[in-house]
């Protein structure tokens, strides 16, 4: 039993250099926004089948950048926030990653994240996420009432005159074991 989930991912980056710079609205225009919930059919009989559902997109928000070169900001699973290089200021309003894995009730499960997450302007330049950091335990399981709910985050790698609004997809695979 597996079920596949492609969880949206935005960033937002605004080259002001030392302004905090005010967010722009992008739910409107983007479709991968929408909360979602996905679940795949291929139950074993009398088996229960796994589904995820988004309850926070993982979102940078705004970025503020000193100039060009290269900088990064991570954005940790337990919502910590780090900004080096030509990055100067992560957004208080930077979101972590929330999905829930409902299924049967205490069954051991595997989930898949991506090392790395490719994301995209308008225009077509590239932004790269990696480092993907998440809380979930060593050994996932479903709870007893069928639920495991879990964050991640990850570094945003910042290179050269990055502004704009980028978006991307972050594939997530859970299955029972």
């Amino acid at each position: 039993m597996m079920d596949r989930f492609v969880l949206p991912l935005a960033a937002l980056l605004h080259a002001l250099p030392f302004a905090v710079a005010a967010p722009m609205p992008a739910a409107a225009q983007c479709r991968l926004c929408e909360e979602r919930s996905v679940h795949v059919d291929q139950r074993k009989a009398g088996e229960e089948r796994i589904g995820l559902q988004v309850e926070t997109i993982l979102d940078f928000d705004s970025i503020v950048l000193t100039g060009e070169g290269f900088g990064s900001a991570t954005l940790g699973a337990n919502g910590t926030r780090m900004a080096e290089g030509n990055v100067a200021i992560l957004s208080s309003r930077a979101m972590v990653g929330q999905v829930v894995i409902r299924g049967e009730a205490d069954r051991l499960v595997t989930v898949r994240l991506p090392e790395r997450i490719e994301l995209f302007s308008t225009d077509g330049d590239r932004l790269i996420l990696d480092s993907i950091d998440h809380d979930l335990p060593r050994i996932p399981r479903l709870d007893a009432e069928g639920m495991l709910r879990f964050q991640f985050g990850g570094r945003l790698l910042v290179e050269g005159d990055a502004e704009g609004d980028y978006r991307g997809e972050v594939p997530i695979i859970a299955e029972y074991l």
